[in-house]
């Protein structure tokens, strides 16, 4: 009788416990950006958030979508992917147009110090960078938000079109999948080899390291528990090494300080 009357209570408990994960699953991947995201905009300063850091969740997250066509995976993952790329693109408008009102800016006020002739508005623009020009050394600095859309939408028709040409095949479709959870597993290496170049981490949050290794962490034992494709927790163990070892640099060169760090070098570490 008691264990008729517990079964639903149990039922009920564990229906919880699985959407609260597939819910922290969709949306845990982008909590890091939200306090970006507050900092940017009433600031209007985004040097130190790289755009570079979205095109990789962008590539990551649509080749795992067209990965779920050859091989079937959970669909809170497939949600998440869909929730990172809406975020990264919102990230992208918000950077574009800061970045874009700041270069003119900068060059009013240079038009200012070196001219005592009063410059109009005509006269002070910013050459613009547009997709379609298809200028290598303009790549994911285009002047336009909409220039980003349009490399994501060619990039995702033409890896689509592979896609289906060559769904049939195994080999084809597993690559697929390794390249979308490989792409996402570096996001953490281009910092780990500022930090190694500059014999510092002075500059870097590492708050926003923690986060993303407690979401890594949380993210690659979903993984496992679920079954998911072998290439999304031995990525996800990638992702949490990385992590750690970027923790690791905190330690190393707090503790045994290999240069001293001025402001102005400080200054420009932000920057880039």
């Amino acid at each position: 009788m008691e264990d008729e009357m517990f079964e639903p209570l149990m039922y009920v408990l564990n229906q919880l416990v699985t959407w609260i994960t597939a819910g922290a699953m969709v949306f845990g991947g982008v909590v890091p950006y939200i306090p970006q995201y507050r900092d940017i905009r009433p600031t209007q300063k985004a040097e130190g958030f790289s755009t570079y850091v979205c095109l990789v969740l962008l590539v990551a997250n649509i080749l795992r979508i067209l990965f779920r066509f050859g091989r079937y995976f959970e669909t809170p993952l497939l949600w998440q992917s869909i929730v990172m790329i809406a975020t990264m693109l919102i990230m992208l408008n918000l950077c574009t147009n800061v970045r874009v009102a700041t270069e003119l800016q900068t060059k009013k006020r240079s038009f200012t110090v070196l001219s005592v002739v009063t410059v109009t508005k005509e006269e002070v623009t910013v050459p613009k960078k547009l997709f379609l020009d298809f200028e290598w050394s303009h790549f994911w600095s285009w002047s336009r938000f909409v220039d980003y859309m349009q490399c994501v939408v060619a990039f995702t028709l033409l890896v689509a079109y592979i896609t289906y040409l060559l769904l049939d095949s195994s080999l084809f479709v597993e690559t697929l999948g390794f390249l979308a959870v490989f792409a996402e597993a570096m996001l953490g290496t281009p910092q780990l080899y500022c930090n190694y170049q500059n014999k510092s981490t002075e500059g870097m949050s590492i708050n926003m390291v923690t986060m993303w290794m407690s979401g890594d962490s949380f993210k690659t034992g979903y993984f496992l528990l679920t079954e998911a494709p072998v290439q999304f927790w031995t990525c996800g163990l990638l992702q949490v090494g990385v992590d750690i070892t970027i923790l690791l640099q905190v330690y190393y060169y707090s503790r045994y300080p290999q240069k001293p760090v001025s402001h102005s070098a400080s200054h420009t570490t932000n920057a880039l």
